[in-house]
């Protein structure tokens, strides 16, 4: 019975201890322009990359739009902001921002 009680006392310390270890996110990030803060609590991000073209070799400009939570309502269009995947808010809603990085002149 003490293998028992020692078994029991080792993975409750293991419990303990993966609660103190902080947890990484592995949520994915992007940089872009915001373009629109009409709406309330949401803004409209524009996510540009560059892509090579498999065949010719030059470089191309692709981009989307990513509609992300404002909770503060702090953000203009025209602002930089870095935005963070996280579940999703509302149908088109999936972002939140994490940071101003440069405001708009």
């Amino acid at each position: 019975m003490s293998d028992q009680n020692t078994g029991d006392q080792d993975t409750s310390e293991q419990a303990a201890n993966d609660q103190s270890i902080p947890r990484q996110e592995s949520n994915r990030t992007a940089t872009g322009r915001v373009v629109s803060s009409a709406m309330d609590k949401t803004v409209t991000v524009l996510v540009e990359r560059r892509v090579k073209h498999p065949l010719y070799g030059k470089f191309m400009r692709r981009s989307s739009k990513l509609h992300a939570h404002d909770g503060n309502n702090e953000c203009n269009a025209g602002d930089l902001v870095r935005v963070e995947q996280c579940r999703p808010l509302s149908k088109t809603k999936c972002w939140r921002l994490v940071e101003v990085v440069e405001k708009a002149r």
